[in-house]
């Protein structure tokens, strides 16, 4: 199975911790932009082995393009790269009341997912963030997603934020839990370079403060019947994102759009892509067709980017899996994945952190670079 990622790259304001590839423009060449993103897909769909599982539309504000311009991108995807019947198709909505006028046209477009960016239900930290809807809209845009027939949809929402106390942090999650969300991401807030907080950084609570909020976050996770099947997605049985799972599985992927990246594994060889990132400049040279880049990844190198990934998958996989996904021997892992086994951080038989592992998740990573 394979995916297709496409970047839709406007935001209506740059929200002061974002690092995506995300711009801020009076005018939108949309039409235009959706012309070079079908020849993008039309050249580098060829390069596909499998079937099309899922579709991710991210930015950016993907709610931000008309359903129309969404549905011709979808209907190219099924074109070129044999869309699945069942394949899980997602798009990225902002809260806004203009964003949720058109859920029913997305829906009626073939989006079956909604990926909802809250990031909070306080009306003071919705501020802080740079955020343009406020909570009542948050709120009102879920109940308007599940109206307009969605039936899965992801709530976006963050933790650690400037002076937030673990009370507060706890109230996000009843808020969300209460519209009877199925999968919620819930992340805490980092100050990424290049960002408006990494120059002048906020407040931030204590780390006791942030690791309790982690316990409680976690325990009235559990409670609500939200498993934590990777670092910050919580779902119910059955409704874990299967596009997300590709990645973190070391699936292949194609990246349209600017900026976008995308991972194939060809003749035993695992290749990577990565577009221009400006949209004026990928409007230009993806119109015309432009032959597809991708550049082999060191086979050195590919260990490491495996259990980037796959480690952030509670669940793990098995020595077998290794081998299938990367091409390589288990033995690529050593000594490091020997170490880490003999200090109680991955277990005995699978590629899989214990719990000890799972609490120093990062530092177990590092060990494969």
């Amino acid at each position: 199975m394979s995916a297709v990622y496409v970047h839709l790259p406007w935001c209506e304001q740059k929200c002061p911790y974002c690092d995506f590839n995300s711009h801020v423009r009076e005018t939108r060449d949309e039409q235009v932009y959706v012309d070079a993103l079908i020849q993008d897909l039309a050249v580098d769909a060829s390069q596909l082995q499998s079937p099309v599982h899922s579709v991710f539309f991210g930015g950016g504000t993907p709610s931000l393009f008309k359903p129309s311009s969404i549905q011709r991108i979808i209907e190219s995807i099924d074109t070129h790269c044999n869309l699945m019947p069942d394949a899980e198709i997602t798009l990225e909505a902002n809260p806004g009341s203009a964003e949720q006028t058109k859920f029913k046209g997305f829906r009626g477009a073939g989006v079956n997912r909604l990926s909802i960016g809250i990031q909070s239900f306080d009306n003071h930290q919705l501020q802080k963030l740079g955020r343009i809807h406020n909570a009542n809209q948050a709120s009102d845009a879920v109940k308007a997603a599940q109206d307009a027939g969605f039936d899965r949809i992801n709530i976006d929402l963050m933790h650690g934020l400037p002076e937030q106390s673990p009370a507060q942090a706890m109230e996000d999650l009843r808020q969300a839990l209460k519209l009877g969300t199925e999968h919620l991401s819930w992340y805490q807030l980092t100050l990424e370079p290049n960002t408006a907080f990494y120059k002048q950084p906020p407040p931030l609570p204590s780390e006791d403060a942030l690791a309790e909020i982690q316990d409680q976050g976690l325990a009235l996770l559990r409670d609500a019947g939200l498993i934590q099947y990777e670092v910050s997605a919580f779902a119910k049985a059955g409704a874990q994102c299967r596009h997300n799972l590709n990645y973190w599985n070391y699936g292949d992927y194609l990246g349209i759009g600017a900026g976008a990246h995308g991972k194939l594994t060809l003749n035993g060889q695992v290749l990577r892509s990565q577009k221009t990132r400006l949209p004026e400049h990928y409007m230009q040279h993806y119109r015309s067709g432009a032959p597809p880049v991708f550049q082999a990844v060191e086979t050195q190198a590919i260990p490491f980017e495996f259990m980037l990934n796959q480690l952030r998958l509670r669940q793990g996989c098995s020595e077998a899996e290794f081998a299938a996904r990367t091409g390589l021997n288990i033995s690529a892992l050593e000594p490091a994945l020997s170490k880490a086994r003999a200090q109680g951080l991955i277990v005995a038989d699978r590629i899989q952190t214990t719990d000890l592992g799972w609490r120093f998740l990062n530092e177990v990573i590092e060990r494969f670079l």
